[in-house]
């Protein structure tokens, strides 16, 4: 995105960026990646959309722009959402806190709004206290959905990802980094001000595991605009 390319979401193109080329990639295509696994395995897989709350007001309901899978062995697996990216698969029960290798988790019922659908919360404990990170439904979504919330994601001026780099790795040593800090995931203590666009390469490359796209000259210009 921040090179103005597209985000194609039919499968060989996300097999070939994320697989093929070592690049990186958001929820729409680490989830449809998965799901496309899942499905080889013979799972039944439910596509569902989120409604991201996490850093924001929960008074106002935000846009359907988090893709989520719900999976019929009474677990929700979700490879694709940033610094809270679920290690291991959750049951779909509310009221019930549940140990992941990366922390604490639960899901809340919340308010349906007369959608006839049961509606939930996906909460991380962090420091004691429980973040509520999406909000999402059992409404079943489509390609044409996905192709619509991509397009406003990637190229709306106002959408987090448009003007900015973010990054994650999940792992033993889970970290996530923007254009100016890497956090280890296991504390918020263990942070790193990036402080030129030498070192957000290096951090991308060996802290994050990306391969970077070439050429260098074009993306060094733009990480040093990054905020």
């Amino acid at each position: 995105m921040l090179l103005g390319c597209p985000i194609r979401l039919d499968l060989a193109s996300v097999q070939r960026k994320l697989v093929d080329d070592g690049r990186g990639g958001y929820c729409y295509e680490h989830n449809l990646l998965f799901r496309s696994v899942l499905e080889a395995l013979g799972f039944s897989v439910r596509s569902c959309a989120g409604r991201v709350l996490w850093g924001r007001d929960e008074s106002v309901m935000p846009p359907r722009t988090h893709m989520c899978l719900l999976v019929e062995i009474n677990g929700e697996p979700d490879v694709g959402f940033g610094g809270m990216t679920l290690s291991a698969p959750l049951a779909l029960q509310t009221g019930l806190e549940q140990i992941t290798p990366h922390g604490a988790l639960r899901i809340e019922s919340a308010d349906a709004n007369g959608s006839g659908l049961s509606a939930y919360v996906l909460q991380a404990l962090v420091d004691s206290r429980w973040m509520s990170v999406y909000r999402f439904d059992s409404e079943p979504q489509y390609p044409a959905d996905y192709e619509m919330s991509n397009h406003y994601v990637s190229t709306y001026p106002e959408s987090i990802f448009v003007p900015n780099l973010l990054a994650a790795r999940l792992g033993p040593a889970s970290a996530s980094a923007s254009s100016t800090a890497l956090f280890h995931r296991t504390t918020n203590a263990n942070k790193h001000d990036i402080a030129n666009v030498a070192v957000l390469r290096r951090v991308l490359t060996e802290e994050i595991g990306i391969r970077l796209p070439e050429p260098a000259d074009e993306l060094d210009t733009v990480l040093a605009r990054l905020p």
